[in-house]
């Protein structure tokens, strides 16, 4: 029966004499206004820059007691996501995001070359000068009702601090 069919459909076919080949379909090219407008939305909907500090606030608070705890890989784990935290505003406040970039680069570094090293003294050291700094910057930048403290519990009252790690064993 199926052989049946797929022969009729084979004489069908070639029998016919008008059968087109199908036409491509032309591509349309969307006004530049469009794109614009459609670029625009997406920004608009990506977070600025205060809802990815917080995420920066939640990982620093966290790093601390990590490294407190000797989970070297959760503190550098905590150090990494916490620059990524504020890629969204490389698009959406450019300014403030170099502004970052300079302050991570410049300020944080210290307490990762402690969490590298598994100097917790180093460490607590550095910590206190970076919340300084956060406090400075948020004065000079007219948000001095945000200041910052050495957190007395985590952000993530979950998680084991004291899992035993090496700040290496973070994947890429």
């Amino acid at each position: 029966m199926l052989l049946t069919t797929l022969a009729s459909l084979v004489l069908i076919g070639c029998g016919s004499t008008t059968t087109q080949a199908p036409q491509p379909q032309q591509a349309t090219t969307a006004p530049a206004a469009d794109v614009t407008k459609s670029i625009a939305d997406i920004k608009a909907v990506l977070p600025k820059f205060a809802i990815p500090m917080r995420e920066v606030g939640d990982r620093f608070d966290n790093m601390y007691f990590a490294a407190k705890g000797g989970n070297w890989a959760l503190a550098a784990y905590m150090s990494k996501y916490m620059n990524g935290a504020m890629n969204p505003a490389s698009l959406t406040k450019p300014d403030e995001y170099g502004a970052w970039k300079s302050f991570y680069t410049g300020s944080v570094d210290p307490l990762n070359k402690a969490i590298a090293a598994k100097d917790f003294a180093a460490f607590d050291k550095s910590y206190g000068e970076v919340l300084n700094k956060c406090n400075a910057c948020h004065s000079a930048t007219g948000y001095k009702f945000i200041k910052l403290v050495k957190p007395t519990v985590p952000t993530d009252v979950h998680a084991d601090f004291t899992e035993k790690s090496e700040p290496g064993d973070v994947p890429k």
